[in-house]
């Protein structure tokens, strides 16, 4: 969870950075400065959102510039050590093969550490009774909150959410959505949230980014 005596400092920094894809430009210099707390992307289509989400834990690198976590160059810190302090959830969720529970407590046990799911279930909505349910029979909006489960289990300083309603219907989208306005209240984790819509932005977020064709808009 979000270390106290970093609480002063800047989430994210990023400086003059710039990415491609296939050759083609997708973030252009862009300047920005992510304080704790939430904050939502939001543009359309191609304009660099979920890159610029990617770039902060570096599941992708820019082509030039530099992004900072808590005034340390990501560059200089371990990418696995990085993704455990700032976690993806995926735009779809891709439960691994197994139970719930195995699901949970898989990225605690890669650095030596035994997590009770409960805990983590419960933060993310879901009972303990889903424990040894198998991951992959359950529905997309149960998937996706294991998802939700599986980074909690990390105790990440923050969350890193790539449209982490897209692929749900209405009434499991609100169900969600609630669900993460609490966790801020609950357990104080930090959230960047890529949205293409500015009421979830509106309702998930205190502060909001505009993209547009990979720069900052307004």
């Amino acid at each position: 969870m979000p270390c106290p005596a970093l609480a002063g400092s800047p989430l994210f920094e990023l400086r003059d950075v710039s990415a491609s894809r296939g050759g083609a430009p997708v973030l252009r210099g862009v300047d920005l400065t992510l304080e704790p707390g939430a904050t939502a992307l939001l543009g359309p289509s191609g304009a660099g959102k979920s890159t610029l989400l990617r770039l902060l834990n570096r599941l992708a690198d820019p082509d030039s510039g530099a992004i900072s976590l808590h005034g340390e160059d990501v560059r200089s810190l371990d990418p696995r050590a990085l993704r455990r302090r700032a976690c993806l959830v995926p735009q779809l969720p891709s439960p691994l093969p197994g139970t719930v529970a195995y699901n949970v407590r898989f990225g605690p046990s890669l650095v030596g550490r035994s997590v009770d799911p409960t805990r983590p279930l419960e933060l993310a909505g879901l009972s303990s009774a889903y424990a040894e349910r198998e991951a992959s029979r359950l529905s997309v909006g149960e998937q996706q909150r294991v998802m939700l489960a599986r980074a909690l289990a990390l105790e990440p300083e923050v969350l890193l959410l790539d449209e982490p309603t897209s692929a749900l219907d209405e009434h499991t989208r609100a169900g969600v959505e609630a669900t993460l306005a609490e966790l801020a209240v609950r357990t104080g984790v930090s959230m960047v949230v890529v949205t293409h819509d500015r009421g979830q932005a509106n309702r998930l977020a205190t502060r909001t980014v505009n993209l547009r064709d990979g720069r900052i808009d307004g």
